[in-house]
């Protein structure tokens, strides 16, 4: 018999989003429901998915179990939000209330603002300062169903205010609710005191950030915004070769605001993920299909800036390159913490359905972060982590309903109640 001392029972819909990483092509959609099921854990870890009718059979509780009736629930993984850049400080709302009235992120960019003003801000601010104001945005993330979170450095751009902030990451993954995976941001932007001399800069991150960063293993990835303007294709190889050297692994911001040569980076350096994408060239879609790139797609931050257009979700599917979504919180354009959004506007604004959306915020996304052996599907072994939806899964995208009823991380429920 199968021991548990957690269960849910008779589920009205159990998605489980089981079997293989990442999803591409035609599986992208593999998301099969299964109607009157279960899914049960013993100390965090699932030891049960499927049928009721299986559960019953097979499946010892212990007298002390938390047993939930599932009737009014659906269940889906966990969601694995896996871009975000959720530690800073200061505030950009007036940017928000520009870019309304017309102002676009360039303009206000080259005025100072942007990411610019918010290094200024987090510069100035203390660890302490920087652990508090995030964990308000994770309690957040949390209530929208998000059990892991990728988060990114990068509003320091110089060593001890970079160090700052995956110190807090680090210090937030101890305490929170939610698993954190930490990376290394320090080519987000040039900052002013290196605009004359950039080289010099793509030397400083190179070569005195990424091993420092590596030798107190602060982070496991490493990342550039390789954009036109910010840095430029063989800068961004530079870089990301160099953490590689020191044992961080490779992902990309890449051709957000243009075709930028990112896309191509990330398959020249063997990237896990490039991520936005918005102006994916032809050529950049089929390198990362060739190289085994995921595409981690950012509607919402699209949606926030006022670009205008998507990332080629459907493109990017037809050419077999894994696609998975994220929410970009940060301060300048990344304003909801939601994974349900996400996926709303990836179905209504990307075109995908609503289990290739599913599949895009929970297994490829936990593949993005090469966390797809222990999270992102609802099958034995992994971590019991789970939302609990009222009513249908597709229920999800009805933005402003109060559709996630509870939200459980290693069998525990960490949010709501059910």
């Amino acid at each position: 018999m199968i021991r548990a001392d957690f269960a849910i029972r008779h589920i009205r819909q159990l998605v489980a989003c089981a079997g293989p990483a990442p999803r591409r092509g035609a599986a992208q959609a593999d998301a099969p429901i299964v109607a009157d099921g279960a899914v049960a854990s013993l100390d965090g870890r699932i030891a049960f998915s499927g049928a009721d009718r299986d559960f019953a059979r097979d499946v010892q509780l212990a007298g002390d179990a938390r047993i939930i009736d599932g009737r009014p629930f659906s269940v889906v993984p966990g969601f694995v939000d896996a871009h975000t850049h959720a530690v800073f400080a200061g505030d950009r709302g007036d940017e928000l209330r520009r870019r309304l009235a017309g102002a676009t992120y360039a303009q206000i960019a080259a005025e100072g603002g942007g990411i610019v003003s918010t290094v200024r801000a987090t510069r100035a601010a203390s660890r302490e300062e920087l652990v508090a104001a995030t964990r308000g945005r994770l309690d957040e993330m949390l209530a929208c169903g998000t059990t892991t979170a990728e988060i990114k450095s990068g509003y320091g751009l110089e060593l001890e205010s970079e160090l700052k902030m995956l110190r807090a990451v680090a210090e937030l993954s101890r305490s929170h609710s939610m698993d954190l995976v930490a990376t290394f941001l320090g080519a987000h932007e040039v900052p002013g005191e290196y605009r004359a001399r950039r080289d010099e800069y793509v030397t400083l991150v190179a070569r005195e950030m990424v091993p420092a960063v590596a030798a107190e293993r602060l982070a496991e990835w490493c990342d550039v915004f390789c954009e036109t303007g910010v840095f430029t294709p063989d800068e961004s190889a530079r870089v990301l070769e160099a953490g590689i050297a020191r044992g961080l692994k490779p992902r990309i911001h890449a051709d957000e605001l243009g075709p930028s040569g990112g896309s191509l980076v990330a398959a020249r350096v063997g990237a896990r993920s490039a991520d936005h994408l918005i102006f994916v060239p032809e050529e950049g879609i089929a390198a990362m299909a060739r190289a085994n790139v995921a595409a981690t797609l950012l509607p919402n931050a699209a949606f926030y800036l006022k670009l205008g257009r998507f990332a080629p979700a459907r493109d990017l599917i037809r050419a077999g390159v894994p696609v998975a979504l994220a929410t970009d919180v940060n301060p300048g354009g990344g304003f909801s913490p939601s994974m349900p959004f996400a996926m709303t506007l990836a179905c209504f604004a990307m075109g995908l359905t609503f289990e290739e959306a599913l599949v895009g915020a929970t297994i490829n996304a936990a593949w993005s972060l090469d966390r797809h052996d222990e999270i992102g599907s609802l099958e034995p072994g992994k971590q019991m982590d789970a939302v609990l939806v009222a009513g249908d899964a597709i229920d999800l995208i009805r933005v402003g309903a109060a559709s996630i009823r509870a939200v459980v991380k290693r069998g525990t429920i960490v949010w709501g109640n059910a």
